[in-house]
C-alpha cells in the first residue's frame, strides 16, 4: 500500500495554486469587494450604535410587533436587551448583530435568486447540490485562510468566511419552497394566462414564502454561530470576549459572554418566528 501513500492526489497544493492565482489576477475585484462589505458594514453598525441604546431597543420592539402581534414576545424582546444592557455588552452586541446582519443582507441578495433558478432548473441543481454540501461540511476554518489572505484582518474576513458557511441555507430552503409548489396551482395560473414572471411573483414566491422565512431564520441563526470564529480573524463583537476567556481560562467571562450570544440567538429567532404568531 506504499505506492497509494506515496502517490497521493495534490489537493492541498492545486488549492494553493488556485487561491495565489486568484490573488494574483483578481486583485482588482477583491479590492471592490472589500470596499463593498466595509460600506455595508459601517452603515449598519452606524444605524446600531448612533443613536441611543434605549432607541434602538424600542426600534426591535416595534418590529417585533409589526411580525408577530404579540406583547409577550415583545416584553420578551425589551427584557432581553435590558440584560444586555446590565451585563455591558452592548457595544458588543451591535458589532455581532452588524455581522449578522450583513452575511444576512449578502446571503438573500445571493441565495433567493440562485434556489428560484435551481427550482426551475434540475440539471443546476444536481451540479450545485456537492457546492453546497462542500460549503457547508467543510470546517469553518479552512475558510479563515484564505479570507485572512485576500483580506487580511478584521471584520471583512469574518463576513466573507461566515457567508460561505450560511449561503447553503437560503438556497436549498428557496429551491424547497419554489419546487414544492402544487401542480395543480401552477397550471390554474397559466389556464389564466399568467405569464413566467406572473406565476413566479404571484404563486410561487407567496407559496414558498414559509420556507423563504425559515431559510432567513437558519441564516441568522448560523451567522451568529459564527461570531467565535470571526473573532479569531480580528472581528469585533461577542466572540472576542469568548475567545479571551478561552485564552486565560477564565470561567465567568466564558459563561458570562456566552450566555449573552444564547439570549441574543433565542430574540432573533423570536423576532422571525413566523410560524409560530399566534
Amino acid at each position: 500500500m506504499e505506492w497509494l501513500t506515496d502517490n497521493k492526489l495534490p489537493v492541498g497544493k492545486a488549492a494553493a495554486a488556485v487561491f495565489e492565482w486568484v490573488r494574483d489576477n483578481g486583485e482588482w475585484f477583491l479590492d471592490f469587494l472589500s470596499v463593498v462589505m466595509e460600506t455595508l458594514i459601517d452603515s449598519i453598525l452606524w444605524v446600531l450604535q448612533g443613536p441611543h441604546p434605549l432607541i434602538v431597543i424600542v426600534a426591535f420592539v416595534a418590529l417585533t410587533w409589526l411580525i408577530q402581534r404579540n406583547w409577550k414576545v415583545c416584553a420578551f424582546i425589551f427584557l432581553g436587551f435590558l440584560f444586555i444592557l446590565n451585563q455591558d455588552y452592548w457595544e458588543e452586541t451591535t458589532e455581532s448583530l452588524t455581522l449578522v446582519l450583513s452575511a444576512c443582507v449578502v446571503c438573500m441578495a445571493i441565495g433567493v435568486p440562485i434556489g428560484i433558478a435551481s427550482a426551475h432548473r434540475p440539471k443546476l441543481y444536481a451540479y450545485l447540490r456537492p457546492v453546497l454540501d462542500l460549503m457547508q461540511t467543510l470546517p469553518t476554518f479552512v475558510y479563515l485562510i484564505p479570507a485572512i489572505v485576500f483580506f487580511g484582518i478584521g471584520m471583512v474576513p469574518g463576513l466573507i468566511a461566515t457567508v460561505i458557511f450560511v449561503l447553503p441555507a437560503p438556497i436549498r430552503m428557496t429551491h424547497l419552497g419554489v419546487s414544492s409548489t402544487p401542480q395543480a396551482l401552477l397550471e390554474a395560473a397559466r389556464a389564466f394566462g399568467a405569464t413566467p414572471e406572473q406565476t413566479l411573483y404571484k404563486v410561487e414566491l407567496p407559496f414558498a414564502l414559509p420556507q423563504i422565512m425559515a431559510g432567513l431564520n437558519q441564516t441568522i441563526m448560523l451567522s451568529l454561530s459564527m461570531v467565535v470564529v470571526a473573532a479569531l480573524v480580528g472581528a469585533n463583537g461577542l466572540g472576542v470576549p469568548v475567545v479571551r476567556a478561552l485564552n486565560q481560562v477564565n470561567t465567568a467571562l466564558g459563561f458570562e459572554s456566552g450566555f449573552v450570544i444564547v439570549v441574543v440567538a433565542i430574540m432573533l429567532d423570536r423576532i422571525l418566528n413566523v410560524g409560530g404568531r399566534k
